[in-house]
């Protein structure tokens, strides 16, 4: 069957379309980085086999005040401070504290950023939870850097007379007296020379406009020939209180402890990556049934066509030589056949190791050309950093003390009881800390100077975390712009400390989510707390992972997974092959059959056309390149639906947050079974969608925004409730851009 989301209609429109609106493009993120790394820094010697010292637990903070106005709790906080808090530039960081003080004055706090210059940008707070004092901003870093924030509490002298003003003089109570002491607070107020920052970060002082409104409201306040009553309302205007909302009078400043943020270039949190195997492109069969392998110059030619999908990022699986010593044979048995290429996981032969380049595929010259090839095309180059040998590696010979030696004297290989990997080494972090750690940057700097950009990290959680913290921060202080992302499929604990310490994406558990139930509270959890320091990268299958809801899906599951993980996170990749619908798997196992990992596996390109999920990829691609609301992480709100086959999500960007100056919404709308059509009503929360409420006696079925499909390209009118039947190999989901009515 053919899938081909451009041209189906909505079955469950009920009213005429309504005129299509174009809505503004937003620039793509193309980054071209060509650098040299200096040579690696001299490190204090120590002696082979030394353990290396361990972190231990940190020493408890001295205790602080609670000071005049108690500021607690507050976030994006990494571990009190031990690990910055992460954002990128333009990205809505919410910033929160809790704020009260004693009796019932009125409180009020500020938001602050400071910039690695030193310049600050701040935004007033609002108590989100009335009742339990919890105040929140949002402000967005605008340049990479380490920034740092912090929440600064106030007594507000304006809201509490405002308040108690306008209560006792309905009442009668005091009535001179309270206009009496709005005088002298105004007088305080134009008095005051140190007006808080602006919200862009330039200074706050009142306008020659603002300091009118204030000696208006002032004089009105001193007449005593008017009503008490219109005194008190020039005093408590809109444009009174705007002024002062915006340059407010704050008493006993109390600020909260400083914190790190650390603000890195857009890719480190949103981008589209492509994965493949440079040695299957161009692979082929000769005469006497052996393979020659694929090059890189074959695999540029494959560079187009992923550009074309509107990906970012281009992700090599290892390049380097593979060894022969126990080398796997097709669909991971332990004998190879002649000519079977082995896993590129097997890595080292007597051609080099993790710094060399597999001969078969090219060489250093070929693979410059083609990340320059990968560049011309708006893409970026990742590889493997997969930390593990097979036994013919060059470090097996040179440094066997980075390995561990068992009772009989042999190498120990990888084990995963009861399977056993006898291809691969794993090594010993402990034996010679010095020796690796050192060894490790050089590779990784190698790499850089080639072109790469990312690092796609192998099973990081079976390596020391004091070791990566170390060598994320080596790189960074030469190569910022380098991305890592953590392929660590393990416990949260783990997962997440990897993340604390310095990885900039995470591999998730996304893959294995498939109700509505699972997936709302996952892109719930990702999208909140956690969003300070974990990444979440939403991949629907990799080489190694082939879950059943593909192998039963077909077409239509396919579709599915792929607008989920392109809309449902900021940063998503598919691995080739997924425009085939390559869904058959090994018996027994959650992978493919003639897995890529110990094969050739040369594809027929022209047949994703005929598929159409390589028109989706690239659809989804273009609106995410539309929408900055969907680059952003920690915008996204799930909303009820009344069909557990059916899962409503949005994410909302602020006209003050975006960079076209206008505010995004984007509602997805997905029906989760790809069998069968399904029906459902959604329930929006207007609020979530930057919306107005409804009226009272306002129909919440009554059309009230402009609902453009950027699937379909129709319209229609939306209201706060609605009807959608979503069909597979039709139509399985709405892609809605919220429009004003």
């Amino acid at each position: 069957m053919k899938f081909h989301p451009a041209i189906v209609r909505d079955p469950c429109a009920t009213r005429r379309p309504l005129p299509q609106v174009p809505g503004p493009r937003a620039p793509r993120y193309v980054v071209r980085v060509t650098s040299t790394p200096p040579a690696l820094a001299p490190r204090r010697p120590r002696a082979t086999g030394a353990p290396r010292p361990r972190g231990g637990a940190p020493a408890p903070a001295p205790a602080a005040p609670v000071g005049r106005i108690p500021v607690l709790e507050v976030s994006p906080v990494v571990e009190g401070g031990r690990w910055p808090a992460k954002a990128v530039v333009g990205e809505m960081v919410p910033i929160e504290a809790t704020v009260f003080r004693e009796g019932h004055d009125a409180v009020a706090a500020t938001a602050v950023l400071v910039a690695p210059d030193g310049t600050e940008r701040t935004a007033p707070m609002v108590d989100v939870a009335p009742g339990l004092d919890r105040f929140r901003a949002t402000l967005h870093p605008d340049a990479v850097g380490d920034w740092s924030l912090r929440v600064e509490a106030w007594s507000d002298p304006y809201g509490t007379w405002a308040h108690d003003a306008t209560v006792k003089v309905a009442a009668g109570v005091d009535v001179e007296l309270m206009l009496a002491e709005g005088v002298l607070l105004f007088e305080r107020v134009l008095a005051d020379a140190v007006p808080l920052p602006g919200r862009d970060g330039t200074p706050g002082r009142r306008t020659p406009a603002d300091e009118r409104t204030l000696t208006d409201a002032l004089a009105a306040l001193a007449d005593a020939t008017r009503p008490a009553e219109a005194r008190l309302v020039a005093a408590t205007s809109p444009e009174v209180r705007d002024v002062l909302e915006r340059a407010p009078l704050r008493d006993h400043v109390t600020a909260s402890a400083t914190y790190p943020l650390r603000v890195e270039r857009p890719l480190a949190l949103a981008g589209a990556w492509y994965e493949m195997f440079p040695r299957s492109e161009g692979a082929r069969r000769l005469k006497d049934g052996r393979w020659r392998s694929g090059t890189f110059t074959a695999a540029a030619r494959r560079l187009p066509a992923i550009a074309e999908m509107g990906f970012d990022v281009v992700y090599l699986t290892p390049v380097h030589p593979i060894g022969t010593t126990h080398r796997k044979g097709r669909n991971n048995s332990l004998t190879a056949l002649p000519g079977d290429p082995g896993s590129p996981y097997a890595i080292g032969s007597k051609d080099g190791g993790h710094d060399a380049i597999h001969p078969e595929l090219g060489s250093e010259r070929t693979f410059r050309a083609f990340v320059k090839e990968a560049r011309r095309h708006g893409l970026e180059v990742a590889i493997d950093l997969a930390l593990q040998c097979s036994p013919d590696h060059p470090w097996v010979t040179e440094h066997p003390e980075w390995f561990t030696t068992r009772a009989d004297g042999s190498i120990a290989y990888a084990e995963n009881p009861p399977k056993k990997y006898q291809d691969i080494y794993p090594l010993n972090f402990d034996n010679d800390p010095e020796g690796i750690y050192a060894e490790v940057l050089r590779v990784v700097r190698v790499w850089i100077d080639r072109g790469v950009t990312a690092f796609r990290v192998d099973n990081p959680h079976t390596k020391p975390l004091d070791f990566w913290e170390w060598l994320l921060a080596e790189v960074r202080a030469t190569n910022p712009e380098v991305v890592f992302l953590s392929e660590a499929f393990t416990k949260p604990a783990m997962m997440h400390t990897l993340a604390r310490i310095g990885f900039h994406q995470s591999y998730t558990y996304f893959t294995w989510r498939n109700t509505r139930d699972e997936l709302a509270e996952y892109l719930t959890e990702v999208s909140g707390e956690a969003g300070a320091y974990m990444r979440p990268s939403f991949w629907p299958t990799t080489h190694d992972i082939l879950p059943p809801y593909l192998q039963h899906g077909g077409v239509a599951g396919f579709a599915v997974r792929a607008v989920l993980a392109a809309l449902g996170a900021p940063t998503w990749g598919i691995y080739s092959g997924y425009e085939l619908v390559e869904n058959v798997p090994r018996p027994g196992v959650e992978e493919q059959i003639d897995n890529e990992k110990y094969e050739y596996k040369p594809r027929d390109w022209a047949l994703a056309d005929e598929i159409g999920i390589s028109t989706l990829l690239a659809r989804l691609n273009e609106i995410r390149r539309d929408h900055p609301a969907l680059r952003q992480l920690r915008n996204l709100t799930v909303h009820p639906t009344t069909n557990d086959q059916v899962l409503a999500f949005s994410r909302h960007l602020p006209a003050e947050h975006s960079p076209t100056g206008e505010a995004d919404t984007v509602v997805v709308v997905v029906n989760l079974d790809p069998h069968s059509p399904q029906e459902s009503n959604v329930h929006l929360d207007l609020a979530a969608l930057g919306l107005p409420p409804l009226a009272d006696g306002q129909d919440p079925w009554a059309p009230s925004f402009v609902a453009h499909d950027e699937l379909t390209g129709e319209s229609y009118g939306w209201g706060q409730d609605v009807y959608v039947r979503l069909e597979p190999l039709r139509q399985v989901a709405h892609v809605i851009h919220v429009r004003a009515s």
